[in-house]
Order: structure tokens, then sequence, then C-alpha cells
């Protein structure tokens, strides 16, 4: 209980300042005269004044409020090196019975530095802060954190932390202790699809100097240098980029002996591919109305260089037309199908039958461009099934389905295959759930016989209608039938025909979310998917290894025609690995250099500026003699809260009013007597 006085004046404050100095004024003018009954009469005007004043007797309850003391664990993915869990677990046990023997003081404990995949580092403080956002600073008696003392948000300035209480840190960990890392430098985001990329790193050793360490690096899970490199020097290393999407590089260096964890033994790079201007050479054999289809669809793309002939005038029509007055241009057969063949990615024949234009041997160049890695797509009309088809050619060898002559003419609903519903080519493609599918229809389709490749759609009595294959390095696509602009012109509704055309292009110039075997990783939130593309009807279980080299094996389960899938929790962070025995798969989460990572060595020297100028300890909990815990003592005053064998709190003294009471002093009687009996003891002294 507080007792206290307060005043609620009656008056203004500058007409009771200027009454407060009438009466002082008249007092001294009393005293000074030595008028008798200059005490009372002073005595009577002091007490007019506190009755303008207004004060009243106040007297306030309140209950004291206890001390908080937070108790921050450190849980990131360092502290399960060693055997500083099982300290930290001990420590913690011993802090919080201590904690509880201290009359008036509220324990909180939390744990923080979990690695989410998102957030990099150990932020301790970040979680002290959400601990006592309910806390007023005058109630905080103290933090203490159980860490390795690799803390990424310490404040620079004790004033930042918004109260004045000791911070103290327990440091898990031994004295000693090694490690190896790989530090990247600086490597690239980016890279051109043929074009080797620069990686720079660094082999660093803590506690230890080895002088050299053998280093091995690879791309997609494949070796492609390895090579011994000096410690402490900074290093490159080219990296050749295949293929367009992510190219994961791993550098990795051979463990030191006796260090701690070989988990940052290895740095990871993932590179996207990208590809610099896709060259497509695009040849129609005469002018027909799916020409502008294929021109507008591959015109559209920023990303694709077009070279587009039309061939308007074969050699052997002659006409007599002057050559002077002929709105042609040469085709350049020679430059374009010999001399810089390997610099096209996809080469289109639309509606393209032999005319003389091009030599056989050119069709013999086309078909060794595709055996090298190539890719060709035939769009098919009547042409196809004519004595002047590219099918009686060298090309022959590589294309998919043998022309028999005849050419069906008749309405259809272009219909996806079995393998069309689960290759990625087809796959999901809009409209093609319906019975008949919801798009318009087509009027012609060119027979064939002694398909090699996949059937992916179809038309009628099942017939073949887009046949993809495989020839060597090379792909081949054949669409059979030249109504595709029908979608184009929105015949009936129209079709997808840019999603269609779009996706056969990329699988032709082989973008890996096409291909139609695959294992993928991917990072969706908080979990891990794991993702198998297939044309099979089953698929084997996949051996998943994270980071800390802890295996699991999953059972995929379907989710779409050719999709099998699993998630887990993503928990770690690096590089995670998928397998199924054929197929791999890597995925990195979180940075590529984490801070987690960087040092992981214990110590005191990063905790120990700000517990210095809190008046707390950095100390470490075993000092080579086993575990020891210091003590914890309650401190009600002092600067200082650390000896040597204990650390203590700073004990409040905050409180909560419960209740007040007030006694106005001139209110009701009192007041009225006060003033009668000083007027009256003025007057009586007067008269005698």
């Amino acid at each position: 209980m507080n007792l206290g006085i307060a005043f609620a004046p009656l008056i203004s404050a500058p007409e009771l300042w200027a009454a407060i100095a009438a009466a002082c004024l008249f007092s001294l003018l009393l005293f000074a005269s030595r008028s008798r009954g200059a005490v009372v009469r002073s005595v009577a005007l002091t007490l007019i004044v506190l009755a303008l004043a207004n004060p009243s007797l106040t007297r306030e309850h309140r209950d004291p409020l206890n001390s908080v003391a937070v108790v921050i664990v450190d849980k990131s993915p360092s502290q399960s090196f060693g055997d500083r869990t099982q300290q930290t677990e001990a420590a913690r046990a011993a802090v919080i019975e201590r904690l509880h023997h201290i009359a008036g003081l509220e324990v909180r404990t939390v744990e923080a530095g979990q690695a989410d995949g998102e957030t990099d580092g150990t932020r301790l403080f970040t979680a002290l802060g959400s601990a006592l956002a309910d806390v007023p600073a005058d109630r905080v008696a103290g933090v203490i954190m159980i860490t390795d003392g690799r803390v990424h948000d310490v404040p620079t300035n004790a004033g930042t932390l918004g109260f004045a209480a000791p911070v103290h840190a327990l440091i898990t960990g031994h004295k000693g202790e090694r490690d190896r890392r790989v530090a990247l430098i600086a490597a690239p985001r980016f890279g051109i699809v043929g074009q080797p990329q620069t990686i720079i790193y660094r082999v660093e050793d803590q506690g230890a100097n080895a002088g050299t360490a053998e280093v091995t690096v690879r791309r997609d899970g494949d070796v492609i240098d390895q090579h011994t490199v000096p410690v402490d020097v900074q290093q490159s290393v080219e990296i050749p980029i295949p293929h367009g999407g992510p190219n994961i590089v791993e550098i990795e260096a051979a463990p030191l002996p006796g260090e701690l964890t070989q988990v940052n033994n290895r740095a990871v790079v993932s590179i996207d591919g990208v590809r610099d201007k896709l060259r497509v050479l695009l040849v129609s054999g005469e002018p027909n109305a799916g020409e502008r289809t294929w021109r507008n669809l591959l015109k559209s793309d920023p990303s694709v260089d077009l070279v587009h002939f039309t061939i308007l005038r074969p050699p052997e029509k002659q006409d007599g037309t002057p050559i002077n007055e002929l709105s042609l241009i040469a085709f350049p057969t020679r430059e374009l199908f010999q001399q810089k063949i390997d610099q096209f990615q996809l080469i289109i024949f639309d509606r393209y039958a032999r005319q003389g234009v091009l030599p056989m041997i050119y069709f013999d160049n086309i078909a060794r461009y595709v055996r090298d890695g190539g890719a060709v797509l035939v769009a098919a009309g009547p042409d196809y099934a004519s004595p002047t088809s590219v099918w009686h050619t060298p090309l022959d060898s590589v294309l998919p389905a043998e022309p028999t002559g005849e050419v069906t003419d008749q309405a259809f609903h272009p219909r996806l295959t079995e393998l069309g519903e689960r290759h990625p080519v087809t796959r999901g493609l809009q409209g093609a759930d319906g019975n008949p599918p919801h798009w318009s229809q087509w009027f012609r389709i060119v027979d064939t016989r002694n398909t090699t490749g996949t059937a992916v759609m179809q038309g009628p009595d099942q017939k073949p209608l887009l046949v993809l294959s495989r020839d060597g390095e090379g792909r081949v696509a054949l669409l059979l039938s030249d109504q595709l602009w029908l979608w184009a012109r929105g015949f009936q509704g129209g079709g997808p025909h840019l999603d269609l055309l779009r996706r056969l292009s990329h699988w032709l110039m082989k973008e890996p979310d096409l291909e139609e075997e695959a294992l993928r990783l991917t990072v969706s939130g908080h979990n891990l998917v794991v993702k198998r593309q297939t044309m099979a009807d089953q698929v084997a279980d996949v051996t998943l290894t994270s980071p800390s080299g802890a295996t699991r094996t999953l059972k995929l389960s379907p989710t779409e025609p050719g999709v099998w899938e699993s998630s887990v929790a993503a928990n770690e962070l690096g590089l995670w690995r998928a397998t199924d025995g054929k197929l791999n798969a890597l995925v990195n989460i979180g940075p590529a250099n984490p801070l987690e990572y960087a040092e992981v060595t214990s110590t005191t020297s990063v905790m120990s500026p700000l517990t210095d100028a809190t008046g707390g300890a950095s100390v470490r909990l075993d000092d080579g003699s086993g575990l020891n815990v210091p003590r914890i003592v309650a401190v009600r005053s002092g600067d200082t809260y650390k000896g040597d064998d204990w650390i203590g709190l700073k004990m409040r003294d905050a409180s909560v009013v419960r209740g007040i009471g007030v006694l106005p002093v001139f209110a009701g009687m009192i007041g009225l007597l006060l003033l009668l009996g000083s007027l009256a003891g003025a007057w009586a002294r007067e008269g005698r």
C-alpha cells in the first residue's frame, strides 16, 4: 500500500499562483511589522490557499509482478554436431530447475533457430523479441541462451535490445574443434546452353591447416573434374552447360581428419541453362492454309530465330517469265543443308514434296543431323502419300511411319491415345477429357503402316495422327494431317494448337520439362516433392538422401496419367538427392552457401561483446573437465551479473495497481472546521 497526496485546484493555475503570492506577501508584511497575531493570521491564509488547491490524500493498493527470465534454446542444425545436443538438453534441464527455485520469477523457454528452408542462419534474437513482445521492459530480469555461439543476428548495440538486463550465453561444444568447408566466392545464376560458366571457390580449414585438399566437381551427379588444390587459396573451375533448366553443380572437398562434420565439405550451385536464340528452319513445300499457323507460332516467340522458305516455283516449272521479273529469293540449299545445318535446333518440313529443290545427298545430311542430336518435324499432307514423298529419300531411315499411299478424307475428332494421355507433349491438353474432345474436327489424315515411334494422337479407326520417335541422339515428330490450321482459325470453336505446337517444339529441342522418363525434386512450401514422369504402368520406389546423409525409401502414388508423386518435410538445408536405380534428381534447399554451415566450430567470441555490455557472461559449458552449468543468483542491485561460477538475474520491483482510495482534505465537515477554526483563532487573537 502506497500513500500520497494529489491536488485538484478549484480555480485556474494562474489564479491559484496569484493567491499563493498574495498570501505570502501579506504574511511577510505581518511578520515585518511585528504585528500581533501574525502567526495565526498566516496560518489562516495558508489554509484558505490550500482549500483553493483542493488537496486529497490517496492510497494505492498494489500487487507485485514477477520478473521475467527467458531461456533461448538453440535448435539450429549446427547444434546436432558432436555431442552438442546432449549438452544442450542437460544444460536446459539444469537451468530451468534452478530458475524455478527463485521466488518471484516467471520463466519462459523458447526453442529457436530451426531450419525452415527460408531463413538463412541462426536467428536467436528474433525469437527473443517475439518472446518478450508482451513484457514491459521494467519486468525483464535477463536472458540465458544455450547455443554453440554461432548466432547471426546479434545486435551491435545493447541499447537496441529494448531492456536493461543481463544477457548470458552458455556455449556448447568443445575447444579445439576442427572443420573444413567449401566457400563459394562467385557463382553465376544463369548460363547460355553450350557455353561454359566459371565458378570461383575456396577450401577453408578451421582449427587446422592440412595444406592441400582433393576436390571433386560434379554436374547433375556426374563427375566432370577432380584435382588437388591448396587450402585457403581462391580457385576457379569451368562448368559446361549442356541443357536448359537447372544444372546442379557440386564442389566437394575430401574430409579433414577429425573434423566436426562433413556437411559443409560440399558447396552447391544451381545454374539455370537458357538458350540464346533457338534457330529454326521452316521449309514450306507450297503455299497452304497451315503455313501461317507455323509462322505465327514461331515468330511470336522472341527466343526463336526463324528462317522460313516457301517454295513458290519449283525448278521444273518453265512458264516463260523472265528471271528479273520473278519475286523469288534463291533457295540457298547448299548453305542451309550442308554448310550450316548443324546450327539449327529444329528443321520443319511443312507439306514438303520432292520437287528437285533438294538433292538426295542433302536428305542424307538431314538424317545424319538427326542421329547427331538434331530435330526434325514433318507436317504432312497428301504430299506424304504421293510418289514424291520425303519417305522416298534417305530421310526414311529416321521417319517413324511409312505411308501406304492412301489418304482418308472424312470428318473426325483428333483423340489422345493411351500413351498420349501419359506423354508430356499431349498430357492434359485442354479439351482432351471430353468424349468427343472439346475441339473442332479435322477432315484429312494420311494412312501409314509400320509405325516405329510412339503414337500420341490418333484419327478415325485408331490411325496414327501424331507420332514421336527418337533416333540416335536426335528426335523426330510426324504430324499426319495438314488440318491443324482449323484449330488456329477457330473452326467449330478451334482447339489447343498453340499449346500443342509449343510443347511439341520444346520436346523436339530436348527441354527437360518434357522428357517422357524423368525424376524430379521440387520444393513446395515447407515440403519436398518427388515427382516421377513415366510412360510405364508402374514405378520403382525412390531412395531419398538428405543433406546430412540420412536416407529413406518413398513409395510414389499416381496423381495423373504418367505422373507419380510423394512428398516429405523439407527439414534440412542443403542438397537433397533422389534415385530409383536408373534416374537421379537433385535439388538444393536454401541458399547455395548457407550461413548455418559457413562456420560450425563453437565459439564464445561472437556473443561476448553483447553479454559484456549487459553485465552478463559468455562461458563454455564444458571447459575440458565435463559439463558445468553455473549457479544462477537473484541480484537486486548492481551492474555486474556474473562471477567465476555463477550468473545473475536482475530482480525487478514492478507492481500493478489493484485499487485507489481518495480522501479530499477540505471537503465536507473537515474542510469547514479547518477554515472556521483558522478564522476563529485569528479573530480571538485580534480581540485580546
